[in-house]
Formats: structure tokens, C-alpha cells, sequence
């Protein structure tokens, strides 16, 4: 029997020489198939065209869902800061002149005015804010439905989450 010996390599490499092949630090990841997932079933999980339809709609939806979140964050800091605003607005005297920010200028408006627009401005962000969560409860659903199609087709083999 022959006994394998140690032989030196650099830090990605590591043990002794088997069947003339180094054992790689990488090959004991968790994270890679191994050689009989590989292997197996290669020829039925051969990417169809409407494999690949598939697979590029996915990325489409994911892509959307990432500005969809974008911009319902950035809707929902609008809301909070239109709401402590209004907060704000109450503590005012009724006589005051209020500066209203519309556009890049600042207007002095009477206080009824300033919350009456406010108001507006506040049920404007609700509507955006419920028409974001909607298109993203439809992305979300479309996408969970082609997840589930193409892990039933290529099982493992295929890596979805995002």
C-alpha cells in the first residue's frame, strides 16, 4: 500500500496528495454540489427556451422589487416627515404665518391653509404608498410562482433566493 505523503502547498491548498489531485480548502465548502449532483440529471435539467424566459422574467421581477422597495422607503420617510410636520403644525397659534415649502421656495401661509395643503399632500403619499405595496404583493406573487416552477423543474441545481 502505498502511503500518501505531505507535500507543501500555498494556504488554498491543503492535505496530502491523492491520486495525484490536491485536496482544496474550496472543495470542502458546503456551499458547492457535490460530484454526483453534478452529474446527475444532466440531460433532463438541459435549460429550455422557456426555461430561460423564465429565468430572465425572475430576474426581471427581482430587479423591479428592488426599486419598488426603493421607492416605497423613500414614500414612507415622505409620510412620516408630513405627519411630524402636522404635529408640529398644531402647537402653531392660529394668527401665525406658517412657511410652506413648495417647489425649492418658501411661502408665509396662514395656518388653515398651510395644515389644508399638508392634509392634501399627506393623502397624496397614502395613495402612492398603497399603490407601491399593491404592484409590490402582485411582483412578489409572480415571482413566488415562477420559484416554484422552475426549483420543481431544476431542483437544487438552480439558486432563486434573493
Amino acid at each position: 500500500m502505498v502511503q500518501p505523503r505531505m507535500v507543501s502547498y500555498p494556504s488554498t491548498i491543503r492535505g496530502p496528495c491523492q491520486n495525484g489531485q490536491p485536496q482544496h480548502a474550496k472543495a470542502n465548502s458546503a456551499t458547492q454540489l457535490t460530484k454526483a449532483d453534478e452529474t446527475s440529471g444532466n440531460d433532463e435539467n438541459e435549460v429550455r427556451r422557456e426555461d430561460q424566459e423564465k429565468i430572465n422574467r425572475f430576474s426581471r421581477l427581482h430587479q423591479r422589487e428592488t426599486v419598488l422597495e426603493e421607492q416605497l422607503k423613500g414614500k414612507q420617510k415622505d409620510k412620516e416627515d408630513l405627519e411630524e410636520i402636522s404635529m408640529e403644525l398644531e402647537l402653531a397659534d392660529e394668527d401665525e404665518l406658517v412657511p410652506y415649502k413648495i417647489g425649492d421656495s418658501f411661502f408665509q401661509l396662514p395656518l388653515s391653509d398651510a395644515q389644508g395643503m399638508l392634509s392634501s399632500s399627506t393623502e397624496k403619499i397614502d395613495a402612492d404608498v398603497t399603490k407601491l405595496e399593491d404592484s409590490l404583493g402582485e411582483l412578489r406573487e409572480e415571482m413566488q410562482q415562477l420559484k416554484v416552477a422552475l426549483y420543481a423543474r431544476f431542483g437544487r441545481s438552480i439558486n432563486l433566493e434573493t
